[in-house]
């Protein structure tokens, strides 16, 4: 039995597209399929694109060995010549897109698939699954990063969700500006800093808190952080201290009325002299409660539940659309559902001072560049081969420069317009 690869996790109608196009004589056309959301999730102002590093990397071992082939024979889903197709695929066509950590709009043509028709079509379930999933939870933990106002963050949401759901958030949530992430496993492919405290069950294993805590400093030096809501907050508190000492490194409160315990918490520790001693709070964090907490005396935020899930939004409602067959523009007209044809291209303007007033879109042509304008996409593959990518430091670094672009107002985490205007320039 083989262990499962990308290939099948996929719907079944991809296959049933390819198998029908293989027997008509259209499965080689060329075309062109976009990515693109029609709206942002409600109270949201921009997204993040997230997630093309870790697609780019899938597509390139999208291969059907011989096990997946037998399984989708043997159950119907393919014809033997489909069977044979499936068995020498190889995506031979270009990808290009949004860079990952920008940030785009309703309309905004983040990702572009150009080849045939049957080696685009089959990819669309794996580039929907990745793309909607990391760009939510990237957009959520990017509001998040706002909300703290320069203050760290550790991504802490592995236990809240599907375990390879896990990892992807935590790149994500780093990706966005978090410091930290519990996931070790996302910390060995990603190289992201992990970091972790203990639970209330190592408190309650031990005959009293103060032991527990004795025990984790013997094994971790001063420079650990002891959680100290176990059973009650100043007490534990004064323990901690007792046992560790002033220098101990953070406490962390991870239940109760988070702003007055934060209060009283650093009121505290600075009467036991214990002033440079951090405090971590967790517990059910999404950008409103960690906005609610800005005037508090808070070092550090856990976040998880509200990460993984997006926040309320779980998927940006991102769609893949074929806008082009041959080089002629094709166009969904359904009144809901409309799309525009052809290929974009996109830029994004500013002002002089590098602030973003615009985003423009141009079906089947190239805009007239304006000096400040900045070209949105780039290349991820060509000709089926790899280009050079950059590292998620630098996309983590172009998502904060991107933040910083767009006017205050499209920060506010209040319900309003897009932050900036998307504006599609007619077809010649």
């Amino acid at each position: 039995m083989s262990t499962l690869g990308p290939t099948l996790l996929t719907d079944h109608y991809e296959l049933t597209m390819v198998r029908a196009a293989l027997r008509d004589g259209t499965a080689d056309r060329r075309c062109v399929f976009e990515v693109f959301s029609r709206r942002l999730p409600t109270g949201r102002r921009y997204g993040v694109v997230a997630g093309t590093g870790r697609l780019v990397e899938l597509i390139r071992n999208f291969r059907f060995d011989e096990d997946e082939v037998d399984f989708l024979r043997r159950t119907g889903v393919v014809d033997d010549a489909t069977a044979q197709w499936l068995t020498a695929y190889r995506f031979t066509g270009d990808i290009d897109g949004y860079a990952e950590g920008e940030l785009f709009f309703p309309g905004s043509p983040i990702l572009t698939v150009s080849g045939t028709f049957a080696e685009c079509v089959v990819l669309e379930t794996l580039v929907l699954s990745v793309l909607n999933h990391d760009c939510a939870t990237a957009a959520a933990a990017t509001r998040m990063v706002t909300a703290a106002r320069g203050r760290a963050l550790i991504e802490m949401g592995s236990r809240r969700t599907h375990e390879e759901a896990a990892v992807a958030t935590a790149r994500a949530a780093y990706l966005a500006g978090f410091r930290f992430t519990s996931n070790l496993a996302a910390g060995e492919r990603y190289g992201i800093p992990t970091a972790g405290t203990a639970a209330h069950a190592f408190t309650l294993l031990h005959v009293d808190e103060r032991t527990a805590f004795a025990s984790q400093v013997a094994t971790l030096g001063k420079d650990t952080t002891l959680l100290v809501d176990t059973y009650d907050i100043s007490q534990g508190i004064r323990n901690a201290i007792a046992v560790a000492g002033p220098d101990l490194r953070a406490i962390r409160i991870d239940s109760g009325d988070l702003a007055v315990m934060a209060q009283q918490s650093r009121d505290l520790l600075d009467s036991l002299g214990a002033t440079e001693t951090k405090i971590i709070v967790s517990g059910d964090l999404d950008e409103y409660a960690i906005a609610a907490l800005a005037a508090e005396p808070v070092d550090m935020y856990g976040a998880g539940t509200a990460v993984v899930t997006g926040s309320g939004a779980p998927t940006a409602s991102l769609v893949y659309k074929l806008v082009e067959v041959e080089g002629r523009p094709v166009v969904k007209r359904s009144e809901q559902k409309a799309t525009i044809g052809g290929r974009k291209v996109a830029v994004r303007r500013h002002k002089p001072t590098g602030t973003a007033t615009e985003e423009v879109i141009v079906p089947q042509g190239v805009p007239e560049r304006q000096p400040n304008d900045r070209l949105l996409q780039r290349t991820y593959l060509a000709g089926g081969a790899v280009a050079t990518q950059p590292t998620l430091d630098e996309s983590r670094e172009h998502l904060r420069q991107c933040l910083i672009s767009i006017p205050w107002e499209g920060l506010k985490l209040s319900a309003g317009d897009p932050a900036i205007p998307v504006t599609v320039v007619p077809a010649d």
